[in-house]
Order: structure tokens, then sequence, then C-alpha cells
């Protein structure tokens, strides 16, 4: 109920007049009459306050990577549902304005929050019509005091975030957790994949080719597939290069299972 309704409210039983969509505990008067604010508490239905205990639908690893003249990120594009492979086809990297990319990783709905949280953000920015816009590094800052205010209300959003972009003619990489925990650097990695990953990816480093680039992120979230059960071979690459962004459409990554270690003649009866 709103003040209004509950001014209406009042004003309706001052002047006898019976409702009989108003609940019984407004229409009896309580001892020693009405007031606004009785009115308004026994209108108002109580919820207990809730926090959110761990993620229902996650996303897995998020990676990203520098290369000469721009950023690229990749992500698979799985929903689960606990161990349930539920939703095949959820995008979880979002472009904002014309030179940003964030990816996410946790729970699909505080995702979802976040990026109406920076949409709202953005349209606030492009109202004033000043010729200046928000960079990667606004935006990545922008995240990480948005996350540390919610850890310290102890009402986290269940999220690991990159923020990727190219302004000015730098490339920009940066990490958010769910704590407010930030850094930027050339390659980053959510998830199972920070641990799987980013060996891959220092590894390849960052004097690369953009489709040296890619070829890096695809033989990642191919071993992230072969060693997380909650990972997908559906993809999805953003490129954020001076020309703009880049979203593909997702596609499959190939896969080989003929790998001796892959095998385990035990369970047919067979000693290796």
């Amino acid at each position: 109920f709103s003040a209004g309704t509950c001014l209406r409210t009042m004003n309706s039983l001052h002047a006898g007049a019976y409702d009989p969509r108003m609940p019984a505990a407004i229409m009896m008067p309580p001892a020693g009459g009405f007031s606004a604010g009785a009115a308004c508490r026994s209108a108002a239905v109580a919820e207990p306050s809730t926090r959110t205990q761990q993620p229902i639908v996650t996303g897995t690893g998020v990676v990203g990577i520098k290369f000469n003249g721009g950023v690229m990120l990749a992500a698979d594009t799985l929903g689960s549902y606990g161990s349930l492979a539920r939703y095949l086809s959820v995008p979880r990297l979002k472009p904002f304005g014309e030179n940003t990319v964030v990816g996410g990783s946790g729970d699909l709905s505080d995702f979802q929050k976040v990026t109406a949280l920076v949409d709202e953000l953005i349209r606030y920015d492009d109202a004033h019509d000043d010729g200046c816009h928000l960079s990667p590094s606004d935006i990545h800052s922008y995240l990480g005091r948005v996350m540390y205010n919610k850890r310290n209300r102890f009402d986290p959003l269940w999220n690991e975030l990159v923020v990727a972009g190219y302004k000015d003619g730098e490339s920009f990489l940066g990490f958010v957790d769910l704590i407010g925990t930030m850094y930027k650097d050339d390659v980053v990695a959510t998830g199972f994949a920070s641990y799987i990953a980013t060996p891959l990816l220092r590894k390849a480093g960052t004097n690369l080719s953009k489709e040296d680039a890619k070829k890096a992120l695809e033989d990642c979230l191919r071993v992230l597939f072969y060693r997380n059960t909650k990972a997908s071979t559906r993809i999805q690459v953003a490129t954020i290069t001076e020309a703009g962004i880049d979203i593909c459409e997702p596609y499959h990554l190939s896969t080989y299972w003929g790998y001796k270690a892959f095998e385990h003649t035990e369970y047919h009866g067979h000693k290796k």
C-alpha cells in the first residue's frame, strides 16, 4: 500500500463508507481509534528479510585476453540448474555503449541484475548528451563499488565479472568478484577457468594477432569442457577494437576423445 492508498482508506473509513475489498483488519477500528500510521502498517504485508544463500542457475568460466589492437572475451552459453544442463542458449557477454563488454559467471539472475544496473548507468550518462562517454575503466570501477556495497549488506551478487573494452588506443581488461575484489591484467579467467585456463592464457602471451587470440580462447574453453561438468561446447566470442564491438553468433567447438588418458579399459573388464 502507498501513502495515497492509506490516506484514501482513512478518508473512507471516517466517512462511514464500507468497501468489501478492504481487509477486515482495516475495516475494524482498533481500541483507541484509527491513525494513519496504524492503517498503513496493518495494510502492508510483512515479508521476511531474505538473502541469497547460494547460486541457483549458474554459468561457468569467462576467459579474456588482450591482443595486438584490441581485447577478446569468450564464454559458453550454458545455464546449469545445479548439475542439470538446463538452459543451452544463455548469452553471458553483454555489450555496453560503443567500447565495453561485460562477461559474467555465477548466478545468472544476479548477472541480469548487474546488467540492468549498468544499463541504467549508461542511460543516465547518455542523457547528459555532453559528448563524454563512460570508459571501460569507469564501468569497471562502478561494478567494483556495487559488488563491495552488496557484500557489506550481507546480500552479495553471486558473480565474477570480466570487463573488457578499448578506448583512446588502449585495451582494457579487468576483473571484479562478489566481494568487490578488483584488478586489471592482460589475461583474465573466472570460476573454474581461473585454475585451468589462466596458465594457458599466460603461455599464449599478448603479442598475438586476432586469429591467434581467438584460437587461444577456444583452446581454453575446450580444455574447460573436458574437465568441467558444467561447461558446454557452444560458445560466443566478443572482440573489442577501435572499430567497435563484434560479438559473434554462438557456435560449437570441435572436441577429440581419442586420447589414451581418456580410455578406461578397466571398466570393460580389461586391465590397462
